[in-house]
């Protein structure tokens, strides 16, 4: 099996300061060695109606302005600064990526040229994003499912075939919640999308909201390729993606395990291992009837 990729989604954990960005891309490199990290980018005024854009935040003590929108703007880093990032992964030998919520983003960070690009659960029907990434951007399109019916989901990859570019698609299998209890992780919808997607698009992922690691090591024994969880420095501060998030060493130990379970997952490749031969020689015991 090949050994999964960890993705560390940063997202907006950075309370919206290039500093912390940058802190947290070091410890997800050196400390975490995850391979990817991922932020998130936003054109608010596109993506947001005016009374959306207006409003109050819905948890006023997760909010960073004093409306909707003013705490959006806070969070969001432009493209100089998401260029900035990049290289700053790249002078740690950590990939860079990003979530793209709109089409003007989407343009925006296509030009940056990082190795994928990730469409999240709230935008996989933005069939313009999907078809601009499909023709104008070379790298792959990776696609959460959360709050996706099946048909949706069917929608999504006949679309990426009829414009030639499935062979670039990883669904992520996904439950939307923040954080998702355990008996809502719903892990066997990763079988679901090998069955049914396996040899129509280039990978599956595993996108997980839940609390712990236990979960994602069984994600990668039923097949998850990519394992992507939010990531903070400290899951008391302000906001609302903190607690369903890992801290430096839950994503540290999250990595290791995980790419122990990927290499775990095989046959013996003769019928006694070489581990095996000398403690056969000297603990193996034969008794009882003998066939030739």
């Amino acid at each position: 099996m090949k050994t999964p990729k960890v993705v560390a989604e940063i997202g907006c954990n950075h309370k919206g300061s290039i500093e912390i960005a940058k802190e947290m891309i070091g410890v997800a490199a050196t400390f975490a060695k995850c391979d990817y990290v991922k932020f998130q980018k936003r054109t608010n005024v596109e993506l947001l109606t005016p009374e959306e854009y207006n409003a109050p935040h819905p948890n006023p003590q997760n909010s960073y302005g004093e409306t909707y929108g003013a705490h959006r703007e806070f969070l969001e880093f432009d493209v100089d600064q998401h260029r900035q990032l990049k290289e700053y992964c790249e002078s740690l030998k950590i990939g860079y990526s990003t979530s793209v919520w709109d089409l003007t983003s989407t343009k925006q960070i296509a030009g940056l040229e990082p190795d994928f690009i990730k469409i999240p659960s709230a935008c996989n029907l933005n069939f313009a994003m999907l078809e601009y990434l499909a023709r104008d951007y070379e790298g792959d399109i990776h696609i959460s499912l959360g709050m996706t019916t099946p048909s949706e989901t069917d929608q999504i990859v006949t679309l990426m075939e009829k414009l030639n570019s499935a062979e670039r698609v990883v669904l992520y299998a996904c439950t939307s919640g923040y954080p998702v209890p355990f008996d809502q992780v719903c892990l066997l919808e990763l079988q679901k999308l090998h069955t049914q997607y396996d040899k129509r698009v280039k990978e599956i992922g595993f996108s997980g909201h839940h609390l712990g690691i236990a979960v994602d090591s069984a994600a990668v024994a039923l097949g998850a390729s990519w394992v992507e969880r939010h990531f903070t420095l400290d899951r008391t501060w302000k906001g609302t993606d903190h607690a369903a998030s890992l801290e430096p060493d839950g994503l540290r130990r999250l990595t290791r395990d995980t790419r122990a379970v990927s290499a775990a997952l095989t046959y013996k490749t003769t019928d006694i291992m070489e581990i095996e031969a000398p403690q056969r020689k000297k603990l193996k015991r034969i008794s009882g009837i003998h066939f030739d």
